[in-house]
């Protein structure tokens, strides 16, 4: 939420969840992954070089107090024990599932056009909504994809800034939102609700 206030009126929309920044160290190659918290040792030590890094960017750009070392790492000691049971190499996992003619569905969130390469950049995600996505999530070779269903609502919904062009700002929109339950999951924010756009549809299925 730090760089949602520093954006003031330019701010994307965001869930204020933490996702963004999550992604952002990922692809510094700065983050915390999963399995780290299986090993105390290795997460101290990587915290440690991540809180280096991080309390200057929290005192210094955003003028908030720094976190402390000793409290985050008792944090998250305690949810890798909690997690411990069911933290396992997914990749094989489903792999495995398959190998066995399992059925395996993969279920994409979002949409299309908040893909952060194909999507309404900058007001996107910080993952891929795509069919492809679903490889990239997994660790499944598209080989091993037998189908790909899209799904469309009969109207056109989003949450937070960007373009949308058939918008309606009028008692159309409020109905369709009132009726529809457009609000969203994770804020309680109202959706923006407005016409079904062929040409968005028309895209997001080509890709």
């Amino acid at each position: 939420g730090l760089e949602e206030e520093r954006r003031g009126g330019k701010a994307l929309g965001t869930t204020r969840k933490g996702v963004g920044p999550a992604f952002t160290d990922k692809a510094a190659r700065l983050g915390i992954r999963t399995g780290d918290l299986l090993d105390k040792e290795v997460l101290l030590e990587r915290l440690g070089s991540m809180l280096d890094y991080k309390n200057i960017i929290l005192t210094k750009i955003y003028g908030v107090s720094p976190l402390s070392l000793d409290e985050v790492y008792s944090q998250y000691c305690r949810y890798g024990e909690r997690l411990a049971p069911y933290i396992q190499e997914t990749t094989i996992m489903v792999e495995e599932a398959l190998n066995r003619d399992e059925l395996v569905l993969l279920e994409g969130a979002q949409g299309t056009l908040l893909d952060p390469d194909f999507g309404t950049y900058p007001y996107t995600t910080s993952s891929s909504p795509l069919a492809g996505g679903g490889c990239l999530g997994t660790g499944l070779s598209p080989t091993r994809i037998s189908r790909i269903l899209g799904v469309f609502k009969a109207y056109c919904t989003r949450v937070g800034s960007g373009p949308m062009p058939t918008e309606l700002r009028d008692e159309t929109g409020g109905l369709i939102r009132e009726r529809g339950h457009e609000y969203g999951t994770t804020t309680g924010r109202p959706r923006r609700c407005g016409w079904f756009d062929a040409v968005a549809a028309r895209f997001s299925t080509r890709i």
